[in-house]
């Protein structure tokens, strides 16, 4: 086994649990001392906590919401691809919803116009973009939150009740195969729950930095089949355990200066 593949297999392992330098050993056949230099390696990159005998999974660090405008002026490349890979996805006839967010802006930016669909969404700055397009738009209403621009509260609860999607596009600050997308707000995470609930397909949107992120303490588990679209730029180790899991289909964009194929994990 190639050692970048037998680090990714044992950074699996400690997250599974197998947390001891003599379990690892065993488990793929290898001495104490490549053990330890592995988890030393796994350490020096962040991915895990070294312990006395073994190694932890990094513990869940929580951060500082980026502001708007620091969001919206990065990564525009990575961005675009994975937006227009998003709208390939499009069917004529979909009732479609955008979630809050930059890279499901990017998304409305890509929307074919013309294409016969039904969009509805929560992000203001998505609406704006449609709008400046001519592609027909529906609001979902609610209490504004500046730090996102889209809307969440009372009112758009009530307004899900009475609709129901062919896809769900959304975004987090973070993207976990276990826990699911973690955000900034309560609001925002109880908001997607109740919209995944009313989807009959679930799209995340995601650059490579934001795979295994915990930034936040709000999370929205995805108990069910989903389909993640992240950038050219993402590392096996972080894709693996993505790619391993029986609920999620991965797929990578290119980058703009190449075919905008999919790579399908």
């Amino acid at each position: 086994m190639k050692v970048a593949n037998r680090r990714d297999a044992i950074f699996q392992a400690v997250q599974e649990g197998v947390s001891d330098v003599t379990a690892l050993c065993r488990k793929f056949g290898i001495s104490e001392a490549t053990a330890r230099r592995d988890l030393h390696a796994l350490q020096q990159a962040g991915r895990l906590l070294r312990v006395y005998g073994g190694a932890v999974a990094t513990p869940i660090l929580h951060e500082p919401e980026e502001s708007l405008e620091s969001r919206q002026s990065q990564h525009h490349d990575a961005k675009a691809a994975i937006a227009r890979m998003g709208a390939a996805m499009l069917a004529e006839g979909d009732t479609v919803f955008i979630d809050g967010g930059t890279t499901t802006q990017s998304l409305a930016r890509e929307i074919p116009q013309g294409l016969a669909i039904r969009i509805f969404t929560n992000n203001l700055l998505a609406v704006q973009t449609l709008a400046e397009r001519g592609i027909p738009v529906s609001l979902v209403g609610g209490d504004l939150r500046p730090g996102s621009m889209s809307v969440f509260g009372v009112l758009a609860d009530l307004a899900l009740e009475r609709l129901t999607f062919d896809k769900v596009y959304t975004s987090a600050d973070g993207v976990d195969v276990e826990l699911g997308l973690c955000e900034g707000s309560i609001e925002q995470a109880w908001f997607k729950d109740k919209v995944f609930r009313r989807a009959r397909e679930i799209i995340v949107l995601a650059t490579s930095e934001k795979l295994g992120r915990r930034s936040q303490m709000y999370w929205s588990p995805i108990n069910r089949a989903w389909t993640l679209i992240t950038d050219s730029h993402a590392q096996a180790h972080q894709l693996q355990p993505f790619a391993s899991h029986a609920f999620v289909e991965v797929h990578q964009a290119l980058a703009p200066t190449h075919d905008l194929s999919l790579i399908h994990i």
